[in-house]
């Protein structure tokens, strides 16, 4: 074991992040740390760096380990660049570079004893230069830098110069080149290409030490990790598998969990209504039995409703009116900015009902192709066509089509001033604000939240061309699949930029590359564009090595089994309860007419008349005596029927 994080606890202003949390890292194992936005995760990280400190618990990592850490965010402040910076993790090998050439040149000028000890010291440095694989240094500096999305070109430019995403690619850089023990990285993908993601996936899958992610990037994690680690409503939970195998474990799990909780709450309705029942027969005998059974009651350790929010919310997406067949024609464009060409003689139709998406590395112009489509940037040549009827609804990045000084609530109500209260409140809900979050100011929201707005007004729209620019972006993996189901389900067309994988398989219908300023067509989702990209690419370009699939050592999760019951089994449980039904049904009804007769019997007894008639009187108090006995039968019958009734 190379980590153990044993009962983990923290709270910020006396709300609960994290009670007991504990999990364990083995030696080379790969792992995910995942849950919704707030959920604890970062938190996690921070206490297990010591960057943040625990309110209880401890963190211990095995003696003599080493680790990395990489955060979301990156505030590096040097002068160095690019490659120098990725060369000062190979500072100690440099420098023993240094010495041996060093000594190379001055065993040329020693003789004798001198030369004897300098060439036992030279003999060292060797091997300790290749255990250090020091011949190799150069060499997995360029290929890190390059797998991370760096030209050559690029190499000499400053650290100070670069995007918060550049330097959050080498800061990536510099700790995978450390090799530690164990790498700790909260979400590595943000800032990744798709070339540059497999890159690190490849990277990751054949490192020799052990991994812990905290990412969104489903697809990202099917292909690296073999253990899920949820944080969910303060409590951690561990999963063996990939994140397909968790979520279908998660999904079971859940089913159980609701089936203990539906089972105890009837349980313990029937118990109170057994109660009320036993306490109603006023007898001495069926009194205490009520009271021992609430005592019971009172010893139950209640289950807590199971979470209900977020993977249950669904949205149904439907246009206003419905276009043409043919929605966009897209003609022979190209677009270039003063030397930097993008592409050229591109060309593609899109009709109605298709969903599309667009991909390619950083820099190739998808974000730019979306604007020419939209009328916001303009072409250098060719032409783009809109159908019939075809009213678009655009998604940016950047979310201008809110107003940070409105609330949520207001932002939609003023956009859409035909909805009520309760429709405006539904639609927020589908989009995971509820309650009082209605009325938070969308400058106070973070990027994801957004996000979430901004697709919410989106699907309100009379758009029936929805186009999306990096939809997925902040949100986290429950989002993500309302999204995901929005978009499945949607009627009209869609096209969008996406490097979520997950994503892209589970919505598009097509998918086109843009690559070598050019775009190659798949009519598939994105399982099928990596069976057939290296294919393609030959058959276009000539080249299949850019887009050859990365390796993968997670298998596919084994289909679930059913979980039905057994047909045979289920019917007599069935035929089982009716007959207990009917049994109660007409032990309740022979005590009320026995209840009945003797309440009759009572009255009868009170009679003076009956009084001076002693035959009379003594049979009717033998009748009485009989209900009696015949009751205390039947009421613990009833009572062991009603205990078999759950």
């Amino acid at each position: 074991m190379i980590l153990s994080v044993h009962n983990i606890c923290k709270s910020f202003d006396g709300k609960d992040i994290l009670k007991n949390a504990s999990f364990h890292i083995e030696n080379n194992e790969k792992a995910a740390i995942v849950g919704i936005n707030g959920a604890g995760k970062t938190t996690l990280l921070k206490i297990i760096i010591g960057e943040l400190s625990s309110d209880d618990g401890e963190v211990t990592f095995s003696k003599g380990t080493t680790w990395g850490y990489l955060a979301q965010h990156q505030n590096v402040d040097t002068n160095n660049t690019i490659y120098e910076e990725l060369m000062e993790i190979k500072k100690d090998v440099i420098e023993l570079e240094a010495s041996i050439r060093s000594a190379e040149d001055e065993m040329k000028h020693l003789e004798g004893d001198e030369l004897t000890k300098l060439m036992d010291r030279y003999t060292l440095m060797n091997e300790q230069f290749q255990r250090m694989s020091g011949y190799a240094w150069k060499s997995e500096v360029t290929g890190v830098a390059k797998g991370l999305g760096f030209t050559e070109d690029e190499f000499d430019k400053k650290i100070s110069t670069l995007s918060g995403g550049q330097k959050t690619r080498v800061a990536l850089g510099k700790l995978l080149l450390q090799s530690p023990d164990l790498i700790i990285l909260d979400e590595p993908t943000n800032h990744l290409d798709m070339t540059s993601i497999k890159w690190l996936e490849n990277y990751l899958l054949n490192y020799k030490g052990a991994v812990l992610i905290v990412s969104h990037d489903r697809y990202f994690l099917d292909k690296i990790v073999g253990k899920v680690i949820e944080v969910e409503n303060t409590k951690v939970s561990s999963f063996t598998g990939n994140y397909s195998a968790y979520s279908e474990k998660k999904k079971q799990k859940r089913a159980i969990e609701w089936a203990a909780y539906v089972k105890q709450q009837q349980e313990i309705k029937h118990q109170e209504e057994v109660i009320a029942k036993l306490k109603s027969f006023n007898r001495e005998k069926s009194i205490k039995r009520a009271e021992s059974r609430e005592k019971m009651l009172d010893k139950i350790e209640v289950i807590d409703k199971p979470m209900t929010i977020d993977d249950k919310m669904k949205i149904t997406l439907k246009p206003f009116c419905e276009s043409g067949n043919d929605v966009l024609t897209v003609d022979n464009i190209a677009k270039s900015f003063g030397d930097n060409k993008l592409f050229e003689n591109v060309s593609f139709e899109i009709k109605k009902g298709e969903h599309v998406a667009i991909i390619g590395d950083n820099g190739t112009g998808k974000t730019t192709l979306l604007k020419m489509i939209n009328g916001i940037e303009s072409l250098d040549k060719g032409s783009i066509e809109l159908g019939v009827k075809v009213c678009i609804g655009y998604y940016d990045q950047e979310h201008h089509v809110l107003n940070d000084s409105k609330t949520l609530f207001g932002e939609i109500s003023d956009a859409y001033p035909t909805l009520n209260n309760t429709e405006i409140r539904n639609t927020l809900a589908a989009f995971l604000f509820t309650g009082d979050d209605v009325f938070k100011r969308i400058g106070d929201l973070s990027g994801g939240e957004k996000g979430r707005v901004s697709l919410a007004k989106l699907m309100l729209s009379d758009a029936n061309f929805l186009i999306l620019d990096e939809p997925t972006n902040h949100l986290d993996i429950t989002s993500k699949e309302i999204l995901e189901s929005a978009i499945s389900g949607y009627e009209g067309t869609v096209l969008y930029v996406s490097h979520d994988r997950y994503f892209i398989n589970k919505t598009a219908t097509r998918i086109l590359d843009l690559t070598h300023e050019n775009m190659v067509n798949y009519i598939g989702n994105y399982d099928y564009y990596e069976e057939h990209s290296a294919q393609q690419n030959e058959i276009h370009f000539g080249s299949a090595a850019d887009n050859a699939p990365a390796a993968t050592n997670s298998e596919k999760p084994a289909a679930p089994s059913s979980g039905n019951i057994d047909w045979k089994a289920q019917k007599e449980a069935q035929a089982k309860k009716r007959k207990i039904e009917a049994a109660l049904k007409k032990c309740e009804e022979e005590i009320a007419k026995l209840e009945e007769r003797d309440n009759e019997i009572t009255e009868a007894l009170s009679d003076p008349s009956i009084g001076t008639d002693l035959a009379k009187l003594r049979k009717l108090s033998d009748e009485q005596n009989e209900i009696k006995e015949k009751l205390s039968e039947l009421y613990d019958t009833w009572e062991e029927l009603s205990s078999e009734e759950i």
